[in-house]
């Protein structure tokens, strides 16, 4: 599996549409991910799941000019929801006889250890997704989520405890039977691990509302520096065992903190909003912003790691209150290297 900010061949989003996860929010959600497709298609195909031919009609008209009509590609592929970094197909690169050929990788679903039934659709789509692109499925009879893991194209895989060893996704799978099937799935040598996720974050710790790789030996991972705020401490943990890890050449990392916005509330309870659940395209990062104070901060810390790239900060201030923001919307379809 190549690391997020290789080259792509475009980006994938199942289209929201679910007004249980946002029940007065989702014209608003609609507009952001306009900004989103507006953002990307400059630089790469994007792929969107909608339920129906009416649903692509009225969907684009919402688009109108924002995007070049022959960089979208629409597929009948109805889901529950639209986070598709956790249930669409995770795309990698196999060894084949003419050179490495791309390959879906497919992955029970069960919405992050049964939280919001139904899944039924969600937990089909990696495999029509597969289908749609005309590529080989690598089904996997285990629960994963692609938000649980990252990687850095160069052997490692990164993680959580909380998330992948928690018993409501693999409760017969032990921390060594995991390893075992990422390293064969994504092509990784090691599997390093961070404890628990940020507060708030319904998908029981997903590393990328935490910690992410980044080009050059480098980890960004979310930092809170009042020490009145209930991430405070585990954020602080999660950076000391990030101290701990190493290369596979047994290098410490560059550690690059970025700062965590004021905390949001929906109806007293606390939203899982991190500037690390950004999005690394071709040409621009998708940054989800809060009209915050650290918005601007956030922004040029990610113009420092992802040079070249324009940083496009992606209004998430109802987004969140789905319980994730940008990386938990989309999904990246590599290029063949």
């Amino acid at each position: 599996m190549p690391a997020e900010w290789e080259p792509h061949e475009g980006s994938w989003l199942s289209w929201p549409h679910n007004v249980e996860t946002w029940p007065e929010e989702l014209p608003y959600v609609e507009a952001a991910f306009t900004a989103v497709v507006e953002a990307l298609a400059p630089h790469e195909a994007v792929h969107i799941n909608v339920r129906t031919p009416a649903d692509e009609q009225r969907i684009r008209g919402l688009l109108g000019r924002s995007a070049p009509p022959e960089q979208l590609f629409f597929h009948l592929i109805p889901t529950n929801d639209a986070w598709v970094r956790d249930h669409g197909a995770i795309f990698v690169y196999a060894d084949a006889g003419a050179g490495p050929e791309r390959a879906a990788t497919v992955w029970e679903y069960n919405c992050w250890g049964g939280k919001y039934p139904p899944w039924d659709d969600d937990n089909a789509a990696a495999a029509r997704m597969a289908e749609a692109l005309g590529a080989p499925r690598i089904d996997y009879p285990m629960v994963l989520e692609g938000g649980s893991i990252e990687v850095d194209g160069a052997g490692l895989l990164l993680t959580t405890e909380q998330c992948l060893l928690h018993p409501n996704r693999n409760p017969h799978l032990g921390r060594a039977a995991i390893e075992e099937t990422l390293c064969a799935a994504f092509g990784v040598s090691r599997v390093l691990w961070l404890g628990e996720g940020i507060v708030g974050d319904d998908t029981d710790g997903h590393i990328d509302d935490l910690a992410r790789f980044a080009p050059g030996g480098r980890i960004v991972t979310a930092l809170e520096n009042d020490p009145g705020d209930a991430n405070y401490g585990l954020l602080r943990e999660n950076l000391e065992r990030v101290r701990d890890l190493r290369t596979l050449d047994g290098r410490p990392f560059g550690i690059t903190p970025l700062p965590m916005p004021a905390p949001l509330y929906l109806r007293g309870e606390r939203m899982p909003a991190t500037y690390v659940n950004y999005y690394v395209a071709n040409e621009v990062v998708l940054m989800p912003a809060f009209g915050d104070a650290q918005d601007a901060g956030a922004a040029e810390i990610l113009a420092e790691v992802f040079p070249g790239r324009r940083i496009a900060p992606i209004r998430c201030n109802e987004v969140i209150w789905g319980l994730g923001s940008m990386h938990c919307l989309t999904q990246q379809i590599p290029r063949r290297p």
